[in-house]
């Protein structure tokens, strides 16, 4: 298209523009001719990261067992705790791999051979330990330190935190089903019994993990000495704010039903 000069007049105060022609700029963005790389995701694409986290007997492993059940019929359990879940072999059906050692890789190749061998449900029981148990990030960052012989935590941290990371990238994208307990920092209170004596109760504090991981949770759950179960978050909407007394196997469906609505 020719462009026309313009020429500018004044009358009165006013400016005027004369013989002044306009380019139409289209803006409409051209259909692509390759297949998109976005697919339209469905409730039955989604697979649940859980955690539940509470003191030492409140029933984290039962709980997630009960979950786990009801969310697929092959079931991993990577047992950092002794042995522990293999009380509830006789009331439920799962393959257990023990670990020897919390490198947080040893949780990202035991995560990664679950799903290689078509588990659906993964139980991580703890994950605490990959934080502070043997071999766990904070045993990794003092060896950095003593490496080191500058006594500099934030540099041996830059060693430490890819490999935390990493785990952390593995727990959420492995297609299965992933439930992980967490230990909570345990502290006294002093409650009043019926009787009007003061007693002392424990309570669970803040988990034992790096600090905002409940961020990466689709649902966290918090469980006392009570086995009162409470969703503290959810993107499950019918399971937001949910208090339950003693879960059991009903839970495990509600999970479930949850996570198709």
């Amino acid at each position: 298209m020719r462009s026309v000069p313009a020429t500018m007049s004044e009358t009165q105060g006013t400016v005027a523009f004369d013989d002044v022609m306009w380019k139409k700029s289209v803006s409409t963005p051209a259909r692509p001719t390759s297949p998109s790389l976005f697919a339209r995701t469905t409730k039955t694409s989604v697979k649940l990261r859980m955690a539940l986290a509470g003191p030492s007997g409140s029933g984290k492993t039962y709980t997630a067992l009960t979950i786990a059940r009801a969310l697929g019929e092959r079931v991993a359990l990577i047992d950092t705790e002794h042995g522990g879940a293999s009380h509830y072999a006789d009331r439920f059906d799962f393959d257990t791999l023990a670990l020897t050692s919390f490198h947080p890789q040893e949780y990202i190749n035991a995560l990664l051979a679950a799903a290689a061998e078509g588990y659906q449900v993964c139980i991580v029981d703890s994950l605490s330990h990959a934080w502070m148990g043997k071999d766990g990030a904070l045993e990794l960052v003092d060896r950095a330190v003593q490496r080191s012989h500058s006594g500099n935590s934030f540099a041996a941290w830059r060693e430490v935190t890819p490999l935390h990371r990493q785990l952390v990238e593995t727990l959420l994208r492995v297609p299965m089903h992933v439930l992980v307990t967490l230990r909570s920092k345990m502290e006294y209170v002093l409650d009043t019994d019926s009787r009007g004596k003061l007693v002392p109760r424990k309570v669970g504090m803040a988990p034992v993990q790096r600090d905002g991981l409940e961020y990466e949770f689709d649902v966290v759950a918090d469980l006392d000495q009570e086995h009162t179960l409470v969703v503290t978050k959810s993107r499950l909407s019918p399971l937001a704010d949910l208090v339950i007394a003693k879960p059991d196997w009903t839970f495990g469906t509600h999970v479930r039903e949850a996570l198709r609505a």
